[in-house]
């Protein structure tokens, strides 16, 4: 069992993906037939996810981040492309904010850049309790089918949560509930000035369909008039966009990316 998995020919400029909450680094996998023509992509497992058994302390921001820039250190890589998705995306956010020299970019798609007062933190914190003791009570089929009730996930069709659910089932629910707590987003640092202090381009992807990251996005840009944050809304998308329009996906993804590195 291996936390990473690469594809691509190790010259073209390295691309590392990091996946959502439950997920693991094969979320990836129907990017590659495109992705990998253009990037080295090296896809990890999370702490708690897939083959990774790294337990956090609490916060655990900064350790996983550089628990990431670590094993990608490892494969002799220092300076790569960063693509974060949800979890993976306000992981990805700490990591340009601890090692911002090594990204060349920084793509989050429907990430959360970090809540901004006491109020929302601590009402935050209480879900997020609630949700960590259904995990630990419920059997994990449960927790999933009560997880992909979620308004954020309406997009899914009923089949797409049924398969998601048998796909998530094999995960280890101790080391969920570590990553879970450990990376709450009432933890998280409010992440939004980190991109000032970045030279490389800034990408937010959302779904047009995703109403509340939609407003994240819009929010963020417009409290900054920040021209570093490039908006890509994608039509008749909605949070997942690589799961469910893995084509769109990868489409838009090369058009931001490929003039970076023909630059």
């Amino acid at each position: 069992m291996v936390i990473i998995r690469r594809f691509g020919h190790p010259s073209l400029p390295a691309l590392v993906m990091l996946h959502g909450f439950l997920g693991s680094k094969d979320d990836w996998s129907t990017l590659m037939p495109s992705l990998s023509q253009h990037f080295h992509c090296i896809c990890i497992d999370l702490p708690g996810h897939g083959a990774n058994t790294l337990a956090l302390a609490s916060p655990g921001f900064s350790q996983v981040a550089a628990h990431i820039v670590a094993k990608v250190s490892e494969l002799g890589i220092n300076q790569f492309h960063l693509l974060g998705y949800s979890l993976g995306g306000r992981i990805a956010l700490h990591i340009a904010q601890d090692f911002p020299n090594a990204l060349l970019s920084l793509t989050l798609e429907s990430a959360h850049p970090g809540l901004i007062d006491d109020i929302q933190r601590d009402a935050r914190a209480k879900s997020d309790l609630l949700w960590a003791k259904k995990l630990q009570q419920l059997t994990i089929t449960a927790f999933l089918s009560l997880w992909y009730q979620q308004t954020v996930f309406n997009d899914l069709s009923k089949i797409h949560k049924q398969q998601l659910i048998a796909l998530r089932n094999n995960n280890n629910p101790q080391r969920l509930n570590n990553c879970y707590l450990a990376t709450s987003l009432s933890l998280q640092q409010d992440c939004r000035a980190v991109l000032n202090q970045l030279s490389c381009p800034c990408f937010y992807l959302y779904g047009e369909d995703d109403s509340k990251f939609a407003q994240v996005a819009k929010d963020w840009q417009a409290q900054y008039r920040n021209a570093k944050l490039i908006l890509q809304p994608l039509a008749a998308a909605g949070h997942n966009i690589h799961s469910l329009h893995p084509r769109l996906f990868s489409d838009t993804l090369l058009a931001l990316l490929n003039p970076i590195t023909s630059a």
